[in-house]
């Protein structure tokens, strides 16, 4: 299987901190990638220097197999942090202006509001009035507006409850049956397990981990310990 997207001792320091440490991405298309490490890790940094919010200090990034270039980002969808929505607006006219922005059809908005459960929703609901879960959905339509073949997901689930949760993961599943590779971060390993394939944990700027979700799962005697291991590699130890 072909990388969708590689680093190469990618870094970035800010004055005299380092955030992220000569880190080697290596994500396989078709899958769900795991970034996991917890908060201040360096997981929203690296991410950001994947679609050009920051610039590495050092390091090179390969995009669809190519030199990173601005052009590629047409291909990648992102939501970094929090959505970015105008709360007098509806979901329909924030979705609108990215489409304009875009060049897209009219039809694109109906299509990624169903993609994302938001069809059905009261067109004259302003965005100020949605619940945190709508809200991160409605990020993750602007997100889908461009068709990525690459979309990334920023703490996709932080802050929602079981419900929200459980809806955010088959919401992920049903993108990558589309050919969607995902790459999402979490600071709670157990939370993604279930939606996963390969894994990356960061801690301190570094990468402690990466591979298989079923090889990390070896290490470990039951899904009851799954924290136990990543924390395992979060304090520096490792494999057993």
């Amino acid at each position: 299987m072909g990388m969708i997207l590689e680093t190469h001792n990618l870094t970035k320091r800010f004055k005299k901190h380092e955030a992220v440490t000569d880190v080697n991405l290596r994500v396989p298309q078709g899958c769900v990638y795991g970034l996991l490490g917890p908060n201040g890790a360096g997981k929203t940094t690296l991410l950001k220097m994947l679609v050009g919010l920051l610039h590495p200090t050092s390091g090179d990034i390969t995009l669809f197999g190519e030199p990173w270039k601005r052009a590629s980002l047409a291909h990648v969808g992102a939501l970094i942090e929090t959505p970015s929505l105008y709360g007098h607006l509806t979901g329909r006219e924030n979705l609108e202006i990215h489409r304009r922005l875009l060049g897209l059809s009219h039809q694109r908005v109906d299509e990624v509001l169903r993609i994302v459960g938001l069809h059905d929703v009261d067109r004259k609901k302003k965005t100020a009035a949605y619940s945190l879960g709508m809200k991160q959905r409605l990020g993750i339509a602007i997100a889908l507006l461009n068709r990525p073949r690459l979309l990334i997901l920023d703490e996709p689930t932080n802050g929602l409850d079981p419900i929200g949760i459980r809806e955010m993961r088959n919401l992920i599943l049903s993108l990558v049956d589309e050919e969607i590779t995902v790459i999402l971060s979490s600071h709670i390993l157990s939370e993604v397990a279930q939606i996963v394939t390969e894994v990356g944990i960061l801690s301190n700027g570094r990468l402690r981990y990466q591979g298989s979700l079923e090889a990390l799962l070896k290490e470990g005697d039951t899904q009851d310990n799954l924290e136990d291991i990543f924390l395992r590699y979060v304090s520096g130890g490792g494999a057993k």
